[in-house]
């Protein structure tokens, strides 16, 4: 389980491909201190397991199913990505509720910037816009944000000055893929009301 708030800004140092598997090396001195092989640590929002570790870095395998159902297919070696280790029981949860399972992908469609902060517009798959809603929480690869806006096939969120600092969504411009999870608790409230509404999946990428 994590929270949603990104610990470090690592960066990709390898990439294997293995058909329709991939091999990541990733640097994040932080996140790999105190770390052993089996922990879990999340890469953009996504939970991946550490197979291998050595200085500062970890290698994690990334199955198909994860390839399609996130943005991790893009990366390749020297690419930025959000960090963050699981949160420890009893600690406080600066963010929200996150498992690192991502939901879909969606692109920034637009950045508007003010004097202290920017305002991003993401779209948003058809399957996930009944999970967002206006001052509710989503996961955009990794960091727990606060949705201002909850389009029909849209969302906007505003980025503080240290969140553009510390993490990918400072670097990331229009066209950019981005993960998305959403509320847990949301899709079990659906699921135990009987309400689910069936739609066809995103198509994989």
């Amino acid at each position: 389980m994590f929270t949603g708030i990104v610990e470090e800004l690592g960066e990709v140092t390898a990439v294997e491909k293995l058909g329709d598997a991939s091999r990541f090396r990733l640097r994040g001195p932080l996140v790999t201190d105190g770390a052993k092989h089996g922990d879990s640590i999340a890469v953009n929002g996504v939970c991946l397991t550490v197979v291998d570790l050595g200085d500062g870095e970890f290698t994690a395998d990334v199955m198909a199913e994860t390839l399609n159902r996130s943005s991790l297919g893009a990366l390749e070696a020297g690419s930025r990505v959000n960090l963050e280790r699981p949160t420890a029981v009893g600690g406080r949860l600066g963010g929200h509720l996150v498992q690192g399972h991502v939901d879909g992908t969606g692109r920034i469609v637009e950045r508007k910037a003010s004097e202290h902060w920017e305002i991003v517009k993401v779209s948003l798959p058809a399957h996930l816009t009944r999970y967002v809603v206006e001052k509710g929480s989503i996961t955009v690869d990794g960091v727990s944000l606060t949705v201002v806006d909850a389009g029909p096939d849209y969302f906007t969120i505003s980025l503080i000055p240290t969140t553009l600092a510390l993490t990918t969504l400072g670097i990331k411009g229009p066209g950019d893929p981005v993960n998305l999870e959403v509320d847990v608790i949301a899709k079990y409230v659906e699921r135990l009301l009987g309400t689910t509404v069936s739609e066809p999946e995103e198509p994989a990428k």
